[in-house]
């Protein structure tokens, strides 16, 4: 697992970071060049020409192997995973101005001492201890984000902890008007809308930064400045949302057994008029961290293919007319049940996982089987 704290590094060690970054992403950089000429850079090789390039070069040979040697093994996994994973390019050049820095150390290279961050050449950087290491991390990785603060990130190992028996089974669907229906309104994630409240302040801090921006030529401080607001409104608003989807996730996983959850891929809405408020629902992420706490916690999670869940009825299983976007409510012609258009098909997600299916046209099909096989039989 990751644990991670927010750094506060001086004067001093934030310029050894950026330095150290500088060096790390020369290497990555020769390392794409190796790979463009055809030179097939595996790890074995890379760490050969690092050992050569230190040798030679002093400047190289000022910063930390051990941070030098793990950017190589990431760059190795990466042209590796292009090769195996479909529509994953090759590593490209890490630019100065674009990329972020990223640093890696295993267990030799790094240690906490007076509950600070001991790097190596001397650097030490306070940590803000939000909560203690459940055991002695394996490795860190140290990072910045896009508004300059310093991060670092600890690999631990932890036992699972599996919770007790819950109160069943829960379906739960995905939308934007509430983030998440499930099957039992008492457990729904409803929109908060947190980007919605600081739209006033974030849309202020936008025209400060247009009317700021140069035509040709460096921006100013003035505009940086505005950009960074900007940026700090963002990400408040981001964190809001991540946290009351840690908190539903976990209030979830503690209560139920079986979660069905809907295999919804939000990205084609960021293509279509609802696409702020699909982002600042961060489907996405509620997504991820139910999946996680739900594995870890020693739950059953069964993803659903989200194909037929709205026009299938949760009751006979029945499939009705497509529903438009505007209709909220599902009526089955068959039986007559009514409900929520979210809320059913919730039930429907649900009714397949406890099938042991991942999809409504599984269910129908399997259903189709048995029926012509008690033909048969008669």
């Amino acid at each position: 697992m990751r644990y991670t704290y927010r750094l506060r590094p001086g004067r001093s060690a934030a310029a050894a970071l950026l330095a150290e970054w500088g060096r790390c992403r020369w290497l990555w950089n020769e390392a794409v060049h190796q790979q463009k000429s055809g030179q097939k850079p595996t790890f074995v090789r890379l760490g050969k020409l690092l050992t050569e390039a230190r040798a030679r070069l002093p400047w190289l040979r000022a910063g930390s192997q051990v941070a030098q040697q793990q950017m190589l093994r990431d760059y190795a996994k990466a042209l590796d995973r292009s090769f195996k994973v479909t529509r994953c390019g090759r590593p490209k050049v890490k630019s100065r101005k674009t990329s972020l820095p990223s640093l890696e150390y295993t267990a030799r290279g790094f240690s906490i001492r007076d509950g600070r961050l001991v790097l190596p050449k001397g650097v030490t950087i306070p940590v803000v201890w939000s909560r203690e290491l459940p055991s002695l991390p394996t490795s860190v990785r140290v990072y910045r984000d896009s508004l300059g603060h310093w991060y670092a990130s600890f690999v631990i190992r932890r036992e699972v902890e599996f919770h007790p028996p819950g109160q069943g089974s829960i379906g739960i669907d995905w939308g934007v008007s509430t983030t998440a229906t499930t099957t039992d309104p008492r457990f729904d994630l409803p929109y908060l809308g947190h980007r919605k409240r600081c739209a006033a302040e974030l849309a202020k801090a936008q025209r400060k930064m247009a009317r700021r921006r140069r035509k040709g030529g460096p921006q100013s401080r003035g505009y940086r400045e505005a950009q960074r607001q900007t940026a700090r409104l963002a990400r408040k608003a981001t964190r809001q949302t991540v946290h009351d989807s840690q908190v539903w996730a976990t209030r979830l996983v503690r209560t139920h057994d079986l979660i069905a959850v809907e295999d919804f891929e939000p990205a084609f809405l960021a293509k279509s008029t609802m696409a702020r408020k699909a982002a600042d629902a961060a489907i996405g992420a509620a997504k991820r961290v139910l999946i996680e706490r739900a594995t870890r916690g020693g739950r059953t999670v069964v993803l659903v293919r989200p194909a037929y869940t709205t026009m299938t009825c949760s009751s006979c299983f029945a499939r009705a007319k497509r529903l438009e976007l505007h209709e909220r409510d599902f009526r089955c012609e068959v039986c007559g049940f009514a409900d929520s258009r979210d809320r059913n098909a919730a039930r429907v997600i649900l009714a397949v996982a406890e099938r042991g299916h991942v999809g409504v046209e599984d269910v129908r099909q399997s259903a189709h089987l048995l029926r012509g096989r008690g033909s048969v039989a008669v």
